[in-house]
């Protein structure tokens, strides 16, 4: 059964253009124009990603990122055709998974789809037996790069796309002070003009949530490092 799609976007143009595209790549797709809109379709049935333009009128796309991702995990890309970073930093911290700009290239976008649902899929598997094997360990903690998942005692937690290659690049290098530039270059969502050095605290934050506090270490005036042992 394909992936299902909810397209939230007002503009009837830019609402028919992605619509038709989806389809075309074998997606099962649905559109609303409104959180309301979105609300009901997931009522009715399984989503699997929400594509969300995040300049609604009379409605904040933040807000509706940040409650959409209190009571679901489905994979969220917002949409935005603002110059203004702060948008895709909070977007970040309100639980999206990746962010796009308009005017949108569709094949990127669908690259952006595909590797997400790809992530998400995986992140539902069961966990295979010997599975550890391939993981690096830390803090009672599986990171495992090959599934792009990490799991704690049996039980997976769900980290974006950002989250994930943080994460993966403090494994990589343990008990280093990484900087805020160089974990900002590390994040392949971050290809843009002018990247925000604001993101890299966001993403801390995040991790420092779903994982534990501890974990992360700021030292001041230099950056961050992961206060665990990897294997």
């Amino acid at each position: 059964m394909s992936h299902h799609i909810v397209i939230v976007e007002d503009d009837p143009v830019t609402q028919a253009r992605l619509r038709d595209y989806f389809v075309h790549e074998g997606y099962q797709v649905s559109v609303a124009e409104s959180g309301a809109g979105l609300k009901e379709i997931m009522l009715l049935q399984p989503v699997d990603l929400v594509l969300l333009d995040i300049n609604l009128p009379n409605e904040n796309g933040l807000l509706l990122t940040r409650a959409l991702r209190e009571r679901s995990n489905v994979g969220i890309i917002l949409v935005t055709g603002r110059c203004d970073q702060i948008d895709r930093i909070v977007g970040l911290e309100m639980g999206a998974d990746d962010y796009v700009t308009k005017p949108l290239e569709l094949r990127e976008l669908v690259v952006r789809v595909k590797n997400l649902l790809w992530r998400i899929d995986l992140a539902k598997m069961p966990a295979r037996q010997g599975q550890q094997e391939n993981c690096y360990l830390f803090a009672g903690y599986c990171l495992n790069p090959s599934r792009h998942t990490l799991e704690c005692e049996g039980e997976q937690i769900r980290l974006t796309r950002a989250e994930y290659e943080m994460l993966l690049a403090f494994i990589t290098n343990p008990g280093t002070v990484l900087s805020r530039e160089r974990l900002l270059r590390m994040l392949s969502s971050q290809r843009v003009e002018q990247p925000d050095l604001r993101t890299v605290d966001v993403l801390i934050r995040r991790l420092r949530n779903k994982l534990s506090h501890e974990l992360f270490v700021t030292r001041h005036g230099e950056g961050y490092f992961l206060a665990a042992e990897v294997s």
